[in-house]
């Protein structure tokens, strides 16, 4: 590892590039080796024993291209893998769970706090720990939405379908008094619009993707391992484990930067020794 080397970043598929985009925006001399698992999407519905499987091959494959940090770019490992796979590595890894709940904590008014993720994140109980943690008197209350990553992956981001499916599974939660609003999967804040529209100006939206970048650039300062100018002419380099070419595009409509190639990788080559 050294300031030059790239981070690290991973997610089950197109959702944590709402976290490069982050990363690229509050560290913008930072280059980034991005892999989506875009063959075993989504990942909300797996067991945790499967999770961990897929985390340490992606890891295992991460370390294959030098680098100096990872981000868990995906609430489902991030609940599930995250403080098995940290042992295992002396690669600083962080995940996006603890710095959402964090800034929901500091967020909200009235102490009630709902979140939404897939079926693996909420059934984790992570961010209730996570937030009772931080601040003892909230209440949580978890919806998993376990259609919006398909929908997201689709490229549904607006439309009439999408917006049925949020209507009825935020409902529930606007039913408990909520005001603030965690999206507990990085594919959801590609549905912010959408998920505005239909909760209203008076909850306050939480995307972990922005505080896990800030988070980031905290313990990169910490291990003095921020990126110097060796790093400033380095292009990002993108690989999923499936359908490279549909993923650049969608890639190239969100981030702030041009995806010329995206490569596919075998992951499952990447197992333990």
């Amino acid at each position: 590892m050294s300031c030059g080397s790239p981070i690290g970043v991973f997610d089950s598929g197109v959702g944590g590039l709402t976290v490069a985009k982050e990363i690229m925006r509050q560290l913008p001399d930072e280059r980034i080796v991005y892999f989506g698992d875009t063959a075993r999407v989504p990942y909300g519905s797996k067991s945790k024993k499967t999770i961990i499987t897929y985390t340490r091959q992606i890891v295992r494959f991460l370390r294959s291209k030098d680098v100096k940090a990872i981000v868990v770019a995906c609430n489902t490992a991030s609940a599930y893998a995250l403080e098995t796979v940290k042992e295992e590595t002396e690669i600083p890894m962080i995940g996006v769970v603890e710095p959402g709940a964090r800034a929901a904590a500091e967020a909200t008014r009235n102490g009630r706090i709902g979140v939404i993720g897939t079926e693996g994140t909420i059934k984790s109980g992570i961010y209730d720990r996570y937030l009772n943690a931080t601040n003892p008197h909230v209440t949580v209350f978890g919806k998993a939405c376990p259609l919006f990553v398909p929908l997201v992956e689709e490229g549904w981001l607006q439309d009439p379908v999408t917006r049925t499916v949020a209507e009825r599974y935020i409902s529930e939660l606007m039913d408990k008094d909520i005001d603030t609003l965690v999206l507990g999967c990085t594919h959801y804040p590609l549905l912010r619009k959408l998920i505005r529209s239909v909760v209203g100006e008076g909850i306050t939206l939480v995307n972990p993707a922005y505080e896990t970048a800030i988070t980031l650039r905290k313990l990169l300062c910490e291990k003095e391992l921020c990126a110097g100018e060796e790093g400033l002419s380095r292009e990002h380099t993108f690989f999923v484990s499936d359908g490279a070419e549909k993923f650049r595009q969608f890639a190239n409509s969100i981030l702030p930067c041009e995806v010329v190639e995206t490569k596919d990788v075998n992951i499952e080559s990447f197992e333990a020794d």
